[in-house]
């Protein structure tokens, strides 16, 4: 999982400025309208929309900002007609990535996301072509200073049901299984672990390492693709070693 941590790190990192430009609360508010269209109004019948308005006022989205959302997405009020969509392709050196957006006009988004990884020395495949080399994990973000002690943070996770706990300079990542993802949040929370991010998300089951010129080539394709209006989430199974990763950062 080396590939996902790395990539998950750098996106984790890049959370605080994406919420300074506004493109977070943009995503949380796609999502809830997203989650309430499909699955209905009530949060305590719709999972997905339970997890995206803990998200949204987990990053201090306003109340009525949550509301306003769910009210478009069950059609309560007017607004724009959002879908999803997931684009699959290849980036430099051979790594799988999947792009999740959120859009009111497909042929534009298609269009631009191609033109994306075009640019970056990738391209975009078919339905499926990646999608099999990802599984559905739960991923938890904790505050390293709230953890004092690393191994009793490790015994606890994996006590309510971790997966793996990921351990790094800067940050802490829990993984879980999608079905464990509730409770192990919640028991860490309980313990006093201070959780900064926490989503179900892809993992990849293989990495391709990256060096080179084709490391940095790869970065700035997902980093672009991040900046896109339309994007909801990447996923990427590239392995590129730390000490490339700081000089590009």
């Amino acid at each position: 999982m080396s590939g996902h941590s790395k990539w998950a790190n750098i996106k984790h990192r890049k959370a605080a400025a994406d919420a300074k430009k506004g493109k977070l609360f943009s995503q949380l508010s796609k999502e809830i309208i997203i989650a309430a269209k499909h699955g209905g109004g009530n949060p305590e019948t719709n999972p997905r929309l339970r997890a995206a308005i803990e998200r949204a006022r987990e990053a201090n989205m306003p109340k009525e900002n949550i509301e306003k959302a769910i009210m478009r997405g069950i059609g309560a009020i007017p607004g724009v007609a959002y879908e999803e969509v997931t684009y699959e392709g290849y980036g430099p050196g051979g790594v799988a990535i999947m792009v999740e957006v959120v859009t009111d006009n497909k042929n534009r988004t298609a269009a631009e996301i191609r033109r994306i990884f075009t640019k970056h020395g990738g391209s975009l495949g078919e339905a499926g072509c990646v999608a099999w080399i990802f599984e559905d994990k739960g991923s938890i973000f904790i505050e390293k200073e709230s953890v004092k002690d690393e191994d009793q943070l490790i015994a606890d996770a994996l006590e309510a049901g971790a997966e793996d706990v990921q351990i790094s300079e800067d940050s802490v990542e829990i993984i879980t299984s999608p079905e464990n993802f509730s409770e192990v949040k919640n028991v860490l929370e309980e313990k006093g672990y201070k959780i900064t991010q926490a989503e179900v998300t892809k993992v990849p089951k293989n990495v391709v390492p990256v060096d080179g010129p084709d490391a940095e080539k790869v970065l700035k394709l997902m980093e672009e693709l991040e900046d896109h209006d339309d994007v909801q989430k990447t996923y990427a199974n590239f392995d590129i070693p730390d000490e490339i990763l700081q000089s590009l950062s």
